[in-house]
């Protein structure tokens, strides 16, 4: 259960990265073949329905708006046929409204409600139609795009490595050196996550945490063995799940250093590690039995800052006012952070008290806010 301090903290949060410009077309509105290009798409999410105002859309950048109404926290994504993530936004509160950007060519998406944040979604069909000049034509973007494919392809070849020293230490019994590798190995995958999670189904197979499962789902990925460590205290039975996450790192590796990207998606992934931040890593729900929350807590925040740092020629020329207040909130951030440092790791989070993680939690909440506005500079 969150704290009473990290659920107002959330809250302002996510309301930071709330819509506060156009307004949304409202859903039922006609629009042939889609809404104004500075007009918002309003999306209406509860807990059973998912109403999009509009079915076909231009080709280029389209902003999703989404209104929670519901009693659940809701996510919104734009599929690609074989549900290859376009776009998303996570954490929706309840009685929020939350925007994304999508760049989208021509093509046929769905664009889905996923209340409770589990399952496949309530999904509406979406066409785009026309041509669009690829955001990726501005030669700066096309440079941070390819940065951070550089970024991406260190990170990934790491994390290979140390989910290879992980499954061999698990299949080998050595819950000492298993242990110790948990967070080490978690770190490269937390980097990489907002390109990970474009993938289908991979994404979960190899982070779902117990509480993410439906009913009859197959648990597997880091947390199983995560729990068998800590509190089964016994990985005996493990080999086969090991061999599978080792195999899924691997897919999702060739995967994403293959992926094209839009420069949109190194701002929104920005944003959503610090989302990951503000609502899994400062509440303790991650890593739920290690305690080694900190640990995915300076990947998420060295992550965003890896994509925003990619994107900073483009910034510093479009708006330098950002790039310097961005400079110092992740230097506030990375402060903050660093007090809890411990040996080559962090302190754990059960020995943080309610005062040190809302000090982490307003320096995350500071930072957040400026980058909520990277997509928006992005696609002028």
């Amino acid at each position: 259960m969150r704290t009473s301090i990290t659920l107002v903290a959330v809250g302002l949060a996510l309301a930071a990265l709330s819509a506060c410009s156009s307004e949304p077309q409202q859903a039922g509105t006609a629009a042939s073949p889609g809404p104004a290009k500075d007009s918002k798409i309003a999306v209406a999410a509860n807990d059973t329905e998912c109403k999009v105002a509009v079915s076909e859309v231009n080709a280029g950048t389209s902003t999703f708006a989404i209104t929670n109404a519901g009693s659940k926290v809701t996510e919104f994504y734009v599929y690609a046929p074989g549900d290859r993530v376009m776009g998303e936004v996570e954490n929706i509160v309840p009685g929020l409204t939350r925007d994304v950007i999508v760049e989208l060519p021509a093509g046929t998406y769905e664009a889905a409600c996923k209340p409770g944040m589990i399952g496949n979604g309530i999904r509406n069909p979406l066409t785009v139609s026309g041509e669009h000049t690829p955001l990726t034509d501005d030669a700066k973007l096309a440079d941070a795009t390819a940065s951070y494919k550089r970024y991406i392809k260190s990170q990934s070849d790491t994390l290979l490595v140390k989910t290879q020293e992980f499954v061999d230490a698990v299949k080998a019994g050595d819950i000492d050196k298993a242990k110790a590798l948990f967070p080490v190995a978690r770190t490269y995958w937390e980097r990489i996550e907002p390109v990970a999670e474009i993938f289908g189904d991979l994404d979960p197979a190899i982070d779902a945490r117990e509480a993410d499962l439906e009913e009859g789902q197959e648990w597997t990925g880091y947390h199983k063995i995560e729990k068998d460590l800590w509190i089964k205290k016994d990985v005996s039975k493990d080999g086969p799940i090991a061999d599978k996450l080792m195999t899924d790192v691997k897919t999702i590796v060739d995967k994403s250093n293959t992926a094209e990207l839009s420069p949109v998606q190194l701002a929104n992934g920005a944003k959503e590690l610090l989302d990951e931040v503000a609502t899994g890593k400062i509440t303790g729900e991650e890593d739920t039995w290690s305690h080694t929350d900190l640990w995915d807590f300076d990947a998420n925040l060295q992550g965003s800052k890896a994509a925003v740092q990619s994107l900073r020629p483009v910034l510093e020329e479009r708006a330098p006012d950002l790039v310097k207040t961005l400079d110092e909130k992740f230097t506030a951030a990375e402060d903050a952070l660093g007090a809890h440092q411990k040996g080559d790791g962090w302190q754990l989070h059960n020995e943080l008290s309610k005062d040190e993680l809302k000090k982490l939690s307003d320096a995350i909440n500071a930072l957040a806010e400026p980058i909520s506005k990277i997509a928006a500079v992005v696609v002028k």
